[in-house]
């Protein structure tokens, strides 16, 4: 054996075990890592109020903590007010509910010459097996229901006080980071730092727009059909479509339905073609454009990296992937060296010539030919006087 094969045995094994472990951990962290990662991106969002509050002299953990104060409690008044209009709403339905069965009943009977009545309809729900059922696994969900509970509060507060700190100590983190650099790579980490609360900023003004166009946009519609409440309906389409990915607009969609089911039942199926004509308009026509014109990346770039992002990472990767693009896309853009370009039509869109006209070939064949056989006769008339 030679003398070299057991200490390389030993170290691949302790490279692999090294591998095994760091992936288990990885796999282990891989959720403090996104909230991490959520919080990071939510600090650069608010860094531009912060660092303004803070050099008029204001303290930078004051500033922060005004800045979050603001943002809990707007948010906080939303819910509050659309909790109070739901539960409303909610007992509207159940005291309203005996004429809406009643009506469907009616028209059932007209419509397929049957003889149903509401409380057969009611006895054989009460007593179906299905309905015990789903009882029996609601009441054994609700302890799984009070921990996924917990845990997204517990993830909340995670993802808040990381951002905290990240707002708070931008400054001083930004200060180790750059100590353990040399100086030409501490102007890179420094200019990226900076592109990158650019981008976020303008991808959140972009969301702010979309939300406000899709308010307005619900807003009419509700107000035509009449539904109650409105104004913080069209408030909460707005925000819930744009700020949560992926299920925002079935979320944002439901309650208008709900609400207007509570007014008539067809207006439910108003508002839910409106809301899927909308997303398509949204999607393939609004979002591009209001993206590319703010996080300055293209349309296709945009709606490229959200599809790649909720393939990784789920709802975070689609919330975060187009201001992550739009920095990556803008530091790289100053180290790739660029050319003049050159003059050629099919720069522009326009097809080149490949060779000229058929025409234009025969016309010059004879202007050619004609010339030589001219050029022959003065030759000849030249030498008959010598022949002779």
């Amino acid at each position: 054996m030679p003398a070299w094969l057991p200490r390389a045995m030993v170290l691949a094994l302790a490279l692999y075990a090294c591998f095994q472990l760091g992936s288990w951990a990885f796999d282990q962290l891989i959720g403090l890592l996104i909230n991490v990662l959520i919080a990071f991106f939510l600090a650069l969002a608010i860094e531009p109020a912060v660092s303004r509050m803070s050099s008029r002299g204001m303290r930078r953990g004051l500033a922060t903590f005004l800045v979050f104060l603001v943002v809990l409690m707007a948010v906080a008044g939303f819910v509050v007010l659309l909790g109070s209009m739901l539960a409303g709403q909610i007992v509207d339905m159940v005291e309203e509910f005996p004429k809406y069965l009643d009506s469907v009943i009616n028209w059932v009977n007209q419509s397929f010459h049957t003889e149903l009545s509401r409380v057969e309809v009611q006895d054989s729900v009460l007593h179906s097996d299905w309905l015990q059922k789903y009882v029996q696994n609601s009441a054994t969900g609700v302890l799984d229901i009070s921990t996924t509970v917990l845990g997204g509060l517990f993830r909340l507060l995670t993802i808040f006080l990381f951002s905290f700190y990240f707002a708070a100590d931008g400054p001083r983190l930004r200060r180790a980071l750059c100590s353990v650099l040399p100086p030409a790579k501490q102007a890179e980490v420094l200019r990226a730092w900076e592109i990158a609360v650019d981008k976020t900023g303008g991808y959140l003004y972009s969301r702010g727009l979309m939300a406000l166009v899709s308010g307005i946009a619900h807003y009419i519609l509700l107000v035509i059909l009449g539904v109650p409440y409105a104004p913080a309906l069209a408030i909460w389409v707005g925000l819930v479509s744009q700020f949560i990915p992926t299920i925002g607009t079935y979320l944002a969609g439901a309650l208008p339905m709900l609400i207007a089911f509570t007014v008539d039942p067809w207006y439910a199926l108003w508002v839910l073609g409106f809301v899927v004509v909308y997303q398509q308009f949204e999607n393939y026509a609004l979002q591009p454009k209001l993206t590319s014109r703010t996080v300055d990346i293209h349309p296709a770039v945009a709606f490229g990296s959200v599809i790649v992002g909720t393939a990784l990472m789920g709802a975070v990767g689609a919330l975060i992937a187009i201001p992550a693009v739009a920095t990556l896309q803008a530091f790289l853009g100053a180290y790739v060296k660029r050319y003049v370009v050159t003059d050629d039509p099919r720069v522009h869109g326009r097809h080149q010539q490949r060779g000229e006209p058929v025409l234009m070939r025969l016309r010059r064949s004879w202007r050619t030919a004609g010339s030589n056989e001219g050029r022959g006769g003065q030759d000849g008339a030249g030498e008959h006087p010598e022949r002779a």
